[in-house]
């Protein structure tokens, strides 16, 4: 697929963002990462101790008359993401105090399904200049999928080798944009709140996969495009100034996409758990063949659905060694051991046989 609707897909569009998604077909989408505005509500520019102007976020896209004005924007724009979002896709919405749980209501109303919010802690925040309130040192994300029953993306195993092999967690210390990756026009910011690219990738990374679509309602100076560029995945933007989307676009043509071959999830294919009664099935273990402690003083019976008879108690593989150690539970796979050529065999090695067989198998057909 090369276009969405009547959009080619690796573009930037100019417009209003919902007359744009309303051009977009229903279901069409994997992933949705919108940045929308704060609705800041400042009141004059602010200073700092040494009278110098703050860059802070006056800009006319972030201005509304009032709470209900933005009220009605965004279920306008979250209600035609709703219905281009795959029943398998997810949304992430970023947002701060003043709008994040304005933004949260709405999309619970609407009807999508909430997993997480992640806190962006920022590691090198602005200062509160003036002093009255505690210094702002985060942003929040909501992540949600179109509805409760969804079946959604998610490389929990990737994310847990990016954090050193814990399990990720919901706060994520990000720096704000700068240094190089600030994108700067004539030495000054070209645009007020440019997301770091690391924040982009952990979302596009945890919850899309290569060659998936990727819309930024939002595009600002074009980080959800950069990112989706780099990691082989496909994007569509709308953003209304057109000074933003030439940054954008002089951005992403400075971006070469990385080899195809390392964008896959290797760490996530892994092999189901095997049930013991596959050994059966695959004549591993038969039918009626009495299975022995390690010791040869106990034995149980086979049965065709899987479980073991012993002294008439009838269970799986692991009640009945536990059963028998007088335990709550236990290991059956290192408890049981079969006959072969006059020798016990642990029905653990079958298993890691036939673990060696099916691996080959799925592989073949990968």
């Amino acid at each position: 697929m090369t276009a969405l609707g009547t959009f080619e897909l690796n573009n930037i569009y100019q417009g209003d963002c919902v007359e744009l998604l309303n051009k977009i077909p229903d279901n069409s989408v994997d992933l949705i990462f919108a940045d929308p505005p704060y609705n800041l509500q400042l009141n004059g520019d602010l200073y700092r101790p040494d009278l110098s102007k703050v860059d802070a976020v006056d800009d006319e896209w972030d201005k509304f008359d009032s709470f209900g004005e933005y009220d009605q924007f965004t279920n306008q724009w979250l209600a035609e993401c709703h219905r281009v979002l795959k029943p398998t896709g997810s949304i992430w919405v970023i947002g701060s105090y003043h709008n994040i749980f304005r933004v949260g209501t709405a999309l619970q109303n609407i009807g999508f399904w909430i997993l997480n919010d992640i806190i962006w802690v920022k590691s090198n925040p602005m200062p509160n200049f003036k002093g009255t309130r505690f210094n702002n040192a985060h942003e929040t994300l909501i992540w949600a999928t179109k509805s409760k029953s969804s079946k959604f993306t998610f490389h929990y195993h990737s994310m847990k080798v990016m954090n050193d092999d814990l399990q990720m967690r919901s706060d994520w210390v990000i720096p704000i944009c700068q240094g190089n990756e600030r994108i700067k026009v004539n030495g000054m910011k070209a645009h007020s709140t440019q997301k770091p690219e690391e924040l982009l990738y952990r979302v596009l990374i945890s919850s899309s996969n290569p060659g998936d679509v990727v819309l930024d309602p939002f595009s600002g100076s074009g980080t959800t495009a950069a990112v989706a560029k780099r990691l082989g995945r496909r994007y569509i933007a709308f953003e209304r100034d057109e000074f933003y989307i030439r940054v954008a676009r002089e951005r992403l043509e400075k971006i070469t996409p990385v080899d195809g071959k390392i964008t896959g999830y290797p760490i996530e294919n892994r092999i189901p758990k095997v049930p013991f009664n596959s050994l059966i099935v695959e004549d591993y273990i038969r039918l009626g063949e009495l299975l022995y402690s390690k010791d040869g003083k106990v034995s149980a019976t086979v049965n065709a659905d899987g479980t073991l008879l012993h002294d008439g108690f009838v269970g799986s593989i692991h009640k009945v060694s536990a059963k028998i150690l007088n335990r709550s539970n236990n290991n059956g796979w290192s408890f049981w051991y079969v006959m072969r050529d006059n020798k016990l065999v642990s029905i653990d090695t079958l298993r890691y046989e036939y673990e060696k067989k099916y691996i080959k198998r799925i592989q073949h057909k990968l």
